[in-house]
């Protein structure tokens, strides 16, 4: 007999999430995407002023996802994770030149003791004020990694396609500490694997491009980038030999390994490494301690765009109505789809507690759509608008032959299962694997 307490199955009829949809001319006056209109009508968002957004249930649980996914990682290469303060004293900016009052991009604020500070847009700052009010370090404690998942916030003056670029946007970030540079380098190339993981597990297609350093500055950097046609970004690439690079680099038309000609692509930015040497550890005293002797740390910064990536999922694989996520990263595997209130078939529907048990031993999570006085079919369309990967209906083969339709959504194929098969199907499923690790390190 099934034991699962029913309770702890999620139900769409408790959702909370907007019954109404909206039309593209309803939104704010931005630009928006088929990716970001879908995300509003589907219940992952909801827009609240310019530029920024509430994530909606369905929409934290994707974030959630990411992040216990990012979170593995980290600890895989002996990150430690923080949580730094969002405000930043204007006083560390001016120590690096950063600090420019008439842009009008940052958020500031002037506290009740007249100090001065910034809604952080970035953290390199901060960290390295960190290290030193902990410091000067051991040697013994280097490489440090140190990491947080956080809100950063930029007055943009076009907020455009929802959580592409809002005011408030979440990101990892990650900071390395070095005695010297070749160390730092090593380091760099530790993480940069580390983020080539966590962009395969993501599964969708991606670019790493030589970088910009831009304003962060260093000398080495790394973009990882999405192709799509809404990306402000332009890339170089090689066919021939996979070479990639961000156009603001290099302008060049054939590639400088194979000299075949460069492709040329627009794309989305949705992680970012930087070798930094000691451009902010020195002016800000982050030192380490040699012999008796202080010296500044080589530092490198790692940024992955988490809400970036969401909305980037959703603007390429989804289309005009439909969401589709990254298996692993969809609100929910399986939606549990039981008959219509006072059809033939109402009396199967306690298989759902059987079915639900074998989902919660596979580390699958899953949601019952309860609501009854609706058609399956009508059921079946929430289930591909949103974004579920599997639907798993009672209907009327759970009389005639005791099996259940399980419906892939993403590839469109039914498959009628008993209850043994549905075990197997997901024992052998892509998505278990996956599922168990994160849903273990996504529940609190």
């Amino acid at each position: 007999m099934a034991n699962t307490k029913l309770y702890k199955l999620s139900k769409v009829s408790q959702l909370f999430r907007s019954v109404y949809t909206t039309l593209p001319n309803a939104l704010e006056k931005t630009e928006v995407s088929r990716g970001y209109v879908n995300m509003i009508n589907n219940g992952i968002i909801k827009s609240v002023n310019r530029g920024m957004h509430v994530l909606l249930p369905l929409g934290l649980r994707v974030l959630d996802k990411l992040t216990a996914l990012i979170d593995k990682e980290m600890m895989n290469i002996g990150a430690q994770k923080i949580l730094l303060p969002s405000l930043t004293s204007v006083k560390l900016l001016e120590k690096t030149k950063r600090y420019d009052p008439d842009k009008n991009e940052l958020f500031s604020l002037t506290d009740r003791y007249n100090k001065q500070y910034v809604l952080s847009p970035t953290f390199e700052e901060a960290i390295c004020d960190l290290v030193h009010n902990l410091g000067p370090l051991s040697s013994k404690m280097l490489p440090l990694k140190l990491y947080q998942i956080s809100s950063k916030w930029r007055d943009e003056m076009k907020p455009r396609l929802g959580l592409l670029r809002s005011r408030e946007f979440i990101m990892k970030d990650l900071y390395t500490f070095n005695v010297n540079l070749d160390d730092a380098k090593d380091t760099y190339n530790i993480v940069c694997e580390a983020y080539d993981k966590i962009f395969n597990q993501i599964g969708m297609e991606y670019m790493k491009a030589e970088g910009d350093t831009g304003s962060i500055g260093g000398c080495l950097s790394h973009e990882y980038q999405y192709l799509s046609e809404i990306g402000e970004d332009v890339i170089l690439s090689c066919q021939s030999c996979n070479y990639c690079v961000n156009k603001n680099v290099s302008t060049q038309s054939v590639c400088p390994h194979c000299s075949k000609k460069l492709q040329v692509h627009n794309a989305v930015e949705v992680g970012h490494t930087f070798l930094l040497d000691t451009k902010y550890s020195k002016p800000l005293n982050a030192f380490y301690k040699d012999n008796n002797i202080e010296k500044p740390l080589v530092m490198g910064c790692f940024g992955i765009g988490l809400s970036r990536i969401m909305a980037a999922a959703a603007e390429i694989l989804s289309t005009n109505e439909e969401l589709k996520w990254p298996k692993n990263l969809a609100p929910f595997t399986v939606c549990i789809i039981p008959p219509k209130k006072g059809s033939k078939e109402e009396i199967v529907s306690s298989y759902i507690e059987q079915i639900y048990d074998i989902l919660c031993k596979l580390g699958i999570d899953a949601i019952l759509d309860d609501r009854t006085d609706l058609t399956i079919g009508k059921r079946l369309l929430y289930v591909r608008n949103t974004g579920f990967p599997y639907a798993i209906i009672l209907g009327k083969s759970v009389i005639s032959k005791s099996t259940f339709e399980l419906y892939d959504v993403y590839n469109n194929k039914y498959h009628d299962l008993t209850l043994e098969g549905i075990n197997d199907y997901f024992m052998n499923s892509d998505v278990r694997e996956s599922e168990n690790i994160l849903l273990q390190e996504s529940r609190p």
